[in-house]
């Protein structure tokens, strides 16, 4: 884990996100709160991230959410449209006792509501952690 402040190894980013080969990334609910270093490194591994407006089907969508952003099964829908097949949303959220920090029983609620299914949790920065979520197979 790095200390705050210091710098995010993008190989490591890239690697612990699963995002070597990928070939497009969308990014959804940027805003001045996001870990800076933390996004710098994805976009070192993976070039320009495409902003939410974006027509194009994509492997990953990281969406950056925070308690007050909204109802969180409608995000995640919004997350999930523009997945390609096989492809991959990290929900990035405050850790605990952050400001915007969202409930883990609420993350997995409104993921299968929202037709996710999480797999794992990894701790990604200071203050964010990221949640992925597959399509779950019906």
């Amino acid at each position: 884990m790095n200390a705050p402040g210091s710098p995010v190894d993008a190989s490591s980013v890239a690697q612990r996100l699963g995002l070597d080969g990928v070939d497009a990334v969308m990014e959804i609910g940027f805003d001045t709160d996001v870990d800076a270093a933390l996004r710098t490194a994805v976009i070192e591994s993976v070039g320009e991230l495409l902003g939410e407006d974006s027509d194009e089907i994509v492997d990953v969508v990281l969406l950056w959410c925070r308690e007050e952003d909204g109802d969180l099964v409608d995000l995640l829908l919004d997350a999930r449209d523009p997945l390609a097949d096989g492809g991959t949303v990290w929900l990035m959220t405050p850790k605990s006792g952050r400001e915007g920090h969202i409930d883990p029983v609420t993350i997995e609620e409104s993921a299968t509501l929202a037709g996710l299914q999480p797999t794992k949790t990894l701790n990604v920065s200071p203050d964010w952690v990221a949640s992925r979520m597959v399509v779950a197979r019906r």
